[in-house]
């Protein structure tokens, strides 16, 4: 009932603008609580709507007029509220939906600019490097700071391949970075996993329609394929912008056996609403450590603090990004539809994520790693020691690999999986080791 009176409130808003200008004093004075202010609020919007149409420089529609109104009210409540025509509705779908055109890069507003929340894997902007907490000051020589978010997203669509000039502001960077892009259909496998050794990994870049499913097979085949030697898993949640709830929920109940996975508390309390695990856990209790960082929001976040606080995880690598507010996509009269915040969520032991993010149990920056060529002495180095003859040329130190070894000096290391990696073979080990000891 309460959607529906918003929504209710939304249409007279929306279709109704002239007629609230027709109030008459006598409904006025019959009015109480409040909706004599609430009448008076709406004639003045009516007097400048009128005024605008009658002297403003340009001709402007009355629909272009009343969309940037609705716009204009929603974003003010918070980033993440706005409305939606007809056409970004559509394209909202479609996102959800798995493919979609554009860059590649989940945006939200912070201090007049755009910033980025997370490149999405294979995409135009993650191959050209844009990264978490990159903020775009401009689009096409067009200054960012004075638009509103969907006035930027409609800047950075475009025909698929389009080109388009995006200016960066990057924390530790000197001066802005100018970076071209080619427009691309951006289609997103949203799981991918591999074998890590004796490690089955998971990366999750978003969560949309096909997540859950992608993960129950991931698991499926990650068995399947290591088999008996299998000692744990890594859920890489890191640049993931979150997506659908409902998906985070699935996600989060194959690793969990019972227990809240998150609640979502709204304005009133009758609304709140509690997801719980149902009995089961697909990799069998198994350890588990998740991946973390800046660009990991919203669902993720639901995953990663589930996780955490049934302990059934290890949360592993930087802060996460802090999105704790739950918004519903409400259609409304004309096609369009208005995205507005509706509830915050709060993982299994009441702590609410909105502007705080998830704190890993093990901090671990992504690092670079570089090998150096030390000379270390030993014992038969010393004069005179004993079997030194013995010893066979190839058994001497090798030494790192120099600028002329290609393959060598280029590799890319993910320093924070193979963090994971190891803490999962330690973990292993240990395990082994009591079970020997308790024999």
């Amino acid at each position: 009932m309460k959607k529906l009176l918003l929504l209710g409130s939304i249409s007279v808003l929306s279709v109704g603008f002239l007629s609230a200008v027709a109030v008459s004093a006598e409904q006025e004075k019959s009015t109480d609580n409040g909706y004599s202010e609430t009448y008076k609020q709406l004639n003045l919007f009516g007097d400048v709507f009128e005024r605008v149409r009658a002297e403003y420089v340009e001709d402007v529609s009355d629909k272009e007029l009343i969309e940037n109104a609705l716009n204009g009210m929603l974003s003010s409540l918070d980033p993440h509220s706005g409305y939606l025509s007809e056409d970004r509705y559509k394209d909202m779908k479609v996102e959800t939906s798995g493919e979609f055109g554009g860059l590649g890069i989940e945006v939200t507003m912070e201090n007049g600019l755009v910033k980025v929340v997370s490149p999405i894997d294979d995409t135009p902007a993650f191959r050209a490097g844009i990264q978490a907490g990159d903020y775009i000051v401009k689009i096409n020589d067009e200054a960012v700071m004075g638009l509103t978010l969907n006035d930027a997203v409609k800047l950075m669509r475009g025909k698929v391949g389009s080109t388009i000039d995006l200016m960066i502001s990057r924390e530790g960077e000197e001066g802005p970075l100018e970076i071209t892009l080619v427009r691309d259909v951006i289609k997103i496998k949203s799981v991918r996993y591999r074998a890590e050794g004796n490690v089955g990994y998971i990366r999750v870049t978003t969560f949309s329609q096909n997540t859950g499913p992608g993960v129950e097979d991931a698991i499926k085949s990650l068995k399947k394929e290591i088999g008996e030697p299998l000692i744990g898993y890594v859920l890489d949640l890191r640049n993931n912008p979150g997506g659908l709830l409902q998906q985070a929920i699935e996600v989060s109940d194959m690793f969990l056996d019972k227990g809240e996975i998150v609640s979502q508390r709204g304005r009133y309390e009758e609304d709140t609403q509690r997801n719980n695990a149902t009995p089961g856990d697909l990799t069998d209790g198994l350890p588990l450590v998740v991946l973390v960082n800046g660009g990991s929001a919203s669902a993720s976040e639901i995953v990663a603090g589930a996780l955490q606080d049934h302990h059934r995880a290890i949360i592993l690598g930087t802060q996460s990004f802090g999105k704790g507010s739950v918004q519903t996509v409400m259609p409304v009269p004309g096609n369009g539809a208005i995205r507005l915040t509706t509830a915050r969520y709060y993982t299994p032991s009441g702590r609410s994520i909105q502007a705080k993010g998830i704190t890993p149990d093990i901090m671990v920056e992504q690092a670079r790693i570089e090998s150096f060529a030390t000379k270390r002495f030993r014992e038969s180095d010393l004069h005179g020691a004993l079997d030194k003859d013995k010893q066979k040329k190839e058994e001497k130190l090798p030494v790192a690999a120099n600028d002329n070894d290609e393959a060598e000096s280029n590799e890319v290391q993910d320093y924070q999986l193979m963090r994971a990696v190891d803490l999962l073979t330690g973990l292993s080990l240990y395990t082994r080791q009591n079970a020997t000891t308790a024999e």
